[in-house]
């Protein structure tokens, strides 16, 4: 099966895009949004201002191929003013693996799955708030320039490789700490609770992809 051309913000005329991969079990309820809260994020701080292009997608281990997100899920990302429309959910293929130049699951097993596949993903692939933890201890003057020749991917692609260096310096103070539990089946409160979780973990992230924070 070949793998769909992406989702989410399109690539720039010039230059690779910089394809981010979000992954969960069944692609209805945590990468869906994931996936679209990051696409509203950036969407927010770029202002139209992308040069090299972001491509942001996801997938689900176990995911339902052309299943729609799950409804409490599309009303989690109206609360934030994303949007759910169009969104059908896939299963993981190799090909995204292989494509993806940044992959962030919901929990450590994800990550593992994603790692098995080979691809050498290993370096490329964290769970959502490990990756938020890296980030953190990222000094941003040390990445290249967002409005530089290369643009947000260059940026991205610096970043993706200062967090795999510190992966091992920095631990999660405990297992549970880099987990986002899975929603379904619960009530709209819970999943209100996890879309708060996800928004938080993906703030550090957006901001050290674009270098612009969140509007006040």
């Amino acid at each position: 099966m070949t793998a769909p051309e992406g989702r989410g913000i399109p690539a720039a005329s010039t230059g690779r895009a910089f394809r981010i991969l979000h992954v969960s079990t069944g692609n209805v309820c945590r990468s869906p949004i994931t996936e679209r809260l990051t696409r509203h994020a950036l969407t927010d701080r770029l202002d139209g201002r992308l040069s090299g292009g972001l491509i942001v997608e996801s997938a689900g281990t176990w995911g339902h191929e052309g299943a729609p997100m799950e409804e409490h899920a599309a009303t989690v990302l109206t609360d934030y003013g994303a949007d759910p429309a169009g969104f059908l959910g896939r299963e993981l293929l190799d090909e995204h693996v292989i494509r993806a130049d940044l992959v962030l699951t919901a929990t450590r097993d994800h990550r593992a799955q994603v790692i098995s596949m080979g691809h050498s993903a290993g370096l490329r692939t964290f769970t959502l708030k490990e990756f938020t933890r890296l980030v953190r201890a990222i000094d941003p003057a040390t990445l290249p320039h967002p409005e530089g020749a290369g643009g947000v991917a260059e940026r991205a692609r610096a970043l993706v490789q200062a967090a795999a260096a510190l992966r091992g310096w920095l631990l999660a103070p405990s297992a549970e700490a880099d987990e986002v539990y899975d929603p379904y089946g619960a009530p709209i409160t819970y999943f209100r609770s996890v879309g708060e979780e996800i928004r938080t973990a993906l703030d550090p992230v957006v901001t050290a992809l674009t270098g612009v924070p969140a509007r006040a």
